[in-house]
């Protein structure tokens, strides 16, 4: 299995609309990924590794399929639209990262 992980840095003054990405985003990848996807979910920082330091990420979406065969299919058939819509909920600039689960 892997796992494809967007993650929004906390950056000050940076604009994230939750609403927007909870509803409309999430609701685009699924209709655009579901029959691909194995598991989603998304969680939101709310600190960071001292007591008072702001999360290193203001959310994460981690999104598993079965096969790097399956991801490169969700990818390479609506990646671009799904990305496009980033900066419709914010101008945050995700880092992505494939990871293989080994545990």
């Amino acid at each position: 299995m892997v796992k494809l992980s967007v993650m929004y840095p906390h950056k000050e003054g940076s604009k994230f609309d939750l609403d927007y990405y909870l509803t409309k985003h999430l609701d685009l990848v699924q209709a655009k990924w579901g029959g691909l996807m194995k598991d989603a979910y998304v969680t939101k920082g709310v600190g960071g590794g001292a007591p008072g330091e702001p999360p290193t990420y203001q959310i994460m979406a981690h999104i598993s399929f079965e096969s790097m065969d399956a991801l490169n299919k969700a990818v390479s058939g609506h990646g671009d639209e799904i990305f496009a819509d980033v900066p419709n909920f914010t101008d945050i600039t995700p880092i992505v990262q494939i990871g293989e689960v080994v545990s």
